[in-house]
């Protein structure tokens, strides 16, 4: 059933729709309880969505992000798509208690907190906030950030990127999460939380994004003990 639902989509184009459940059992000649759990799985895939009233379609293919430390728009222009972002809020504030933790500085201190979307090929992939402190970089404007790549900004200014940790866990999109990106209410989404330090161990960014989990699967690569 798989294998014909395959071949099936490589005949389609994205935003294609499917036939009715009903004609698609009777034409490959399974009942519909069947079908509807093959379908499921390839939904739960990425590869078809569901449109409440409307039925079944071809999705767009999910991008891969490998867990490396490159930016949002590397990650793009490596995929060969046209990486994008707008600025959605621009603030400078007191770190407070828990960005202060995050990037060892003292509550009081200012900091940009800075919330982007990011684009791929003009579609809404990820909502980003980053923390960094003002002092890091004090001129810094919001058109500086309108499209480009953050990291490819710090470099420019002698910041030199050396490690990083990041965490990553399921969640699912708020309703204002979901208007932006264009999804439903709780659709599927990874979290990801990075921690950036420089070449002195000094943290740099702390950034939480929000990816949408119908576009996105992750990579890693292993390898043996002892390699």
């Amino acid at each position: 059933m798989r294998r014909e639902l395959l071949a099936m989509l490589d005949e389609l184009e994205v935003g294609d729709a499917l036939p009715s459940e009903r004609r698609l059992a009777e034409e490959l000649g399974v009942s519909r309880p069947t079908l509807r759990a093959a379908i499921d799985r390839l939904v739960a895939e990425g590869r078809l969505e569901r449109r409440h009233g409307s039925g079944t379609y071809v999705a767009e293919p999910r991008i891969a992000v490998p867990l490396t430390m490159t930016s949002f728009t590397e990650d793009m222009i490596r995929r060969g798509m046209k990486p994008g972002g707008r600025v959605l809020s621009f603030a400078v504030e007191p770190a407070g208690a828990k960005i202060g933790r995050r990037l060892s500085l003292s509550p009081g201190e200012e900091v940009f907190t800075i919330r982007r979307l990011r684009l791929a090929d003009g579609s809404p992939m990820a909502i980003e906030t980053l923390h960094m402190a003002r002092a890091l970089l004090p001129g810094l404007r919001r058109e500086d950030l309108e499209g480009g790549s953050f990291y490819e900004l710090l470099r420019e200014h002698g910041v030199a990127l050396a490690s990083g940790s990041e965490t990553i866990e399921p969640t699912v999109t708020t309703p204002e999460e979901a208007d932006i990106l264009g999804v439903p209410v709780h659709a599927p989404a990874f979290l990801f939380e990075r921690l950036t330090r420089d070449d002195r161990g000094r943290p740099v960014e702390f950034v939480r994004s929000v990816y949408r989990g119908d576009r996105y699967r992750l990579e890693l690569e292993l390898r043996p003990p002892g390699d």
